[in-house]
């Protein structure tokens, strides 16, 4: 295996999990993820992991707001950080002689921010801005509300931002409580992609990082059992009608993720060739958009279609989505079909990596779930070995009609 393409890990004295790749350039990539995010939260939490995330770059035992944005910025890096339902990170890219500078900014923010009242109460009205916008782009808002509909009554039907009334009231106890409950070292991976050796990262990391202490709460996950499909129809003020179904799918470690993953590039992945632009948009014009995913947590999955539409297209787009769902149910892709499918995914994930960065974030949510994570090559190795059977396998089993959920914001019709 080549260098670059070589993982190589560690664990620090105090459990942070460090992994590395080397890569020749004059970019580095550094990112730190904690296993904790909107799930981990109570049902009068909801909001708190992601306004932590807002908060660590407020203000440290050592460094102002301003120092904290400025470190990397002065000298041409970009500094983010995003929650999701399980994990909160933050990331970075900068040129390569500013290592240090990075590990010594991450570890600060991550161990010893200070939660400024004055910089929370801000921080507030951003969050709730942000609560605000999303509410009205509905689609993005579907998403949101396809996951409550799907997962409803469990942790993971939950908005990642929170309400309204409950961030509005949060104090900085709360804050530092769910810190303290959630932010313990062996919940962290610290990852980097660029070009540094191994073992001058892992210097840098045992200088910046070991020495932190802490125990998190144990986990309190509780299983998603069973979707009991659902319908919904909502009346909107939009033009477009916007509609979004799917079901059930499977979790981050299981054996047949890599084939859902192929199966999902087919139907409606990021190229304009899938079936469902080409046989809904290209063919009838009735989609603007119109698009796939499948996305994987801990315990379980889920797979959507989402298309926003004209409201007098909005049955006979359905029944087309149907179509080629049926189609994949029932035909088999013939071997040039499989071939190139293969191919075309293989080149989006390799021109997706080249960005270093996705390659990096993929790399460390990985290591939450894998104690060997793949390179490309060994994903490479075992796409290939997928055959027709097993795609029309996996398509029976997930694309069940009697297994769709349906949620739909109705537009206006002329």
């Amino acid at each position: 295996m080549s260098e670059q393409q070589l993982i190589s890990q560690a664990i620090l004295k105090n459990g942070i999990k460090v992994i590395h790749r080397h890569r020749a350039g004059e970019l580095s990539h550094l990112a730190l993820m904690v296993n904790a995010g909107m799930r981990d939260e109570k049902a009068d939490e909801n909001g708190l992991a992601h306004f932590i995330e807002h908060l660590v770059f407020k203000g440290t035992k050592r460094r102002k707001a301003y120092h904290i944005l400025s470190c990397l910025e002065n000298v041409g890096g970009d500094l983010n950080a995003f929650t999701t339902k399980e994990e909160t990170c933050i990331h970075a890219s900068f040129l390569k002689e500013h290592i240090d500078k990075a590990m010594d900014l991450f570890a600060d923010v991550i161990f010893n921010s200070t939660f400024p009242e004055n910089e929370m109460e801000k921080e507030k009205e951003v969050i709730l801005d942000e609560i605000n916008s999303y509410r009205d782009t509905p689609a993005d808002e579907i998403f949101d509300e396809f996951e409550n509909l799907i997962y409803r009554d469990h942790q993971l039907g939950r908005n990642i931002l929170g309400t309204i009334d409950l961030v509005s009231g949060y104090t900085r106890s709360d804050i530092v409580k769910f810190r303290n409950q959630h932010y313990a070292p062996d919940r962290m991976v610290l990852a980097c992609i660029g070009n540094i050796s191994f073992e001058a990262f892992l210097k840098l990391a045992n200088k910046y990082f070991a020495d932190y202490q802490g125990d998190a709460l144990p986990f309190e996950r509780v299983p998603f059992v069973e979707n009991k499909p659902a319908s919904r129809i909502e009346e909107r003020k939009n033009h477009l009608t916007h509609v979004i179904m799917g079901g059930l799918a499977y979790p981050y470690n299981d054996e047949r993720k890599l084939k859902l993953i192929l199966l999902n590039n087919i139907l409606g992945g990021p190229g304009m060739n899938t079936r469902l632009n080409l046989n809904i948009r290209e063919k009838y014009g009735f989609a603007y958009t119109i698009e796939s995913q499948y996305n994987a947590y801990s315990d379980t999955g889920n797979y959507t279609i989402y298309m926003g539409v004209d409201p007098h297209s909005q049955e006979r787009s359905i029944e087309l989505v149907y179509k080629e769902l049926n189609k994949l149910m029932t035909q088999k892709l013939g071997t040039l079909q499989l071939s190139n499918a293969k191919k075309q995914l293989i080149g989006q994930v390799a021109l997706s990596n080249e960005s270093g960065m996705n390659d990096l974030l993929s790399m460390v949510r990985a290591a939450f779930f894998e104690e060997h994570i793949e390179t490309l090559p060994e994903t490479i190795a075992k796409l290939e070995k997928i055959t027709s059977s097993d795609l029309l396998e996996i398509a029976n089993d997930i694309y069940d009609k009697n297994k769709i959920n349906l949620l739909i914001f109705k537009g206006q019709a002329d």
